[in-house]
C-alpha cells in the first residue's frame, strides 16, 4: 500500500496562531500593560491552562485563604488582605515557573545550537535540520522548536515559523538566533560558522551571568528583604492584633504617617525589582 505525503497548504498555516489574550494591540493604558504581561507570562510559563482558567484559580484561591482568615478571626481586614495574599500565590507560582524554564531553555541553548550546526554540515536543508534537532532536543526547548517546525509543515516560511519563538520564551538569546537564520535565508553565508560562534557567544554569557550572579548574591538579597520586610511585619502585627491597624488610623498623626510609608513601600519595591530584572536580562 503506497502512502503519498499530504501537500503543504498556506491557506491553513495560521490555525496555530490563536489564543486567548487579553490584551489589546494599540492601547497604551496601565490596565492594558498588565493584560500583557499577564498574557506573556501564560505563554512563557509553558502552562497548558487558558489565562480565562488561571484566573479563576486566582479568585477561587482567594475565597478560600480570605474565608479561612474570616473564621479564624472574624476581621474585615485582616480577610482582605488574606484574599488579596490568596489571589497573588498562583500569579507568584506562575512566574516561579516561568523563570525555571527560561533558565533551563537558557542552559539547553548552546547544545542545540551545536547539533544543528553539526546538522547543516551534513547538507541537508535547513528545514530538515531544524526538524532533527527539535526531535533530539528535551522540553521545554525542544517543545517550542516542534512547534516551530509544525508550523513549517503546515506551509509557512522559515522566518515566520520561527518569528513567534523570542515571544513564546521571553529569551532575548532566541531573538538572536532567529535573526540569524533570517539574515542567512536572505543573504546566504556559511551557517555552520555562524552557529558555532553563536553557541561559544551564548556560553560565554551564561558563564558570565554565573559570575555575576555569585558576586551580587549578597546585594539581590538584601534588595529582596527591603521589599518583603515591611509588608510581614505589618501583617503580623495584624494578624496578632486585628485592630492594630484601626487604632494607628485613628489619629490623624498616624494616618498621615501610614499613607506616606505605604507609598514609599510602593515606590522602593518597584524601583528595587526593577532594578532586579534589568540586572537578570538572559
Amino acid at each position: 500500500m503506497s502512502t503519498h505525503a499530504i501537500p503543504s497548504r498556506p491557506e491553513f498555516a495560521a490555525i496555530l496562531r490563536e489564543r486567548q489574550e487579553f490584551a489589546v494591540a494599540g492601547r497604551d493604558t496601565l490596565g492594558n500593560r498588565f493584560n500583557g504581561w499577564f498574557d506573556r507570562l501564560m505563554v512563557q510559563s509553558g502552562a497548558e491552562l487558558a489565562p480565562a482558567m488561571l484566573l479563576a484559580v486566582c479568585a477561587c484561591a482567594a475565597l478560600a485563604v480570605g474565608g479561612l482568615v474570616f473564621v479564624l478571626q472574624e476581621n474585615l481586614l485582616t480577610t482582605a488582605i488574606g484574599a488579596l495574599l490568596g489571589a497573588a500565590a498562583p500569579l507568584v507560582a506562575a512566574v516561579i515557573v516561568r523563570n525555571r524554564r527560561q533558565a533551563e531553555m537558557l542552559r539547553q541553548l548552546p547544545a542545540m545550537l551545536d547539533e544543528l550546526a553539526r546538522a547543516a554540515r551534513t547538507g541537508r536543508s535547513l528545514e530538515k535540520c531544524l526538524a532533527l534537532v527539535a526531535d533530539d532536543t528535551l522540553q521545554p526547548l525542544g517543545g517550542e522548536l516542534r512547534r516551530c517546525t509544525r508550523r513549517i509543515d503546515l506551509g509557512m516560511s522559515i522566518n515566520e515559523a520561527l518569528a513567534g519563538l523570542p515571544a513564546r520564551t521571553g529569551l532575548p538569546t532566541t531573538n538572536i538566533f532567529v535573526s540569524a537564520l533570517a539574515v542567512h535565508r536572505e543573504t546566504g553565508g556559511d551557517l555552520v560558522k555562524v552557529l558555532e560562534r553563536l553557541a561559544q557567544t551564548l556560553r560565554a554569557r551564561i558563564q558570565f551571568q554565573g559570575r555575576l550572579k555569585a558576586a551580587t548574591a549578597a546585594s539581590r538579597a538584601t534588595a529582596l528583604l527591603m521589599v518583603l520586610v515591611p509588608p510581614a511585619v505589618l501583617a503580623f502585627f495584624i494578624f496578632r492584633d486585628p485592630n492594630y491597624l484601626n487604632n494607628l488610623m485613628r489619629s490623624e498623626w498616624g494616618f498621615r504617617v501610614t499613607l506616606i510609608a505605604a507609598a514609599l513601600q510602593v515606590v522602593g519595591s518597584l524601583w528595587v525589582l526593577r532594578i532586579l530584572k534589568h540586572s537578570e536580562q538572559k
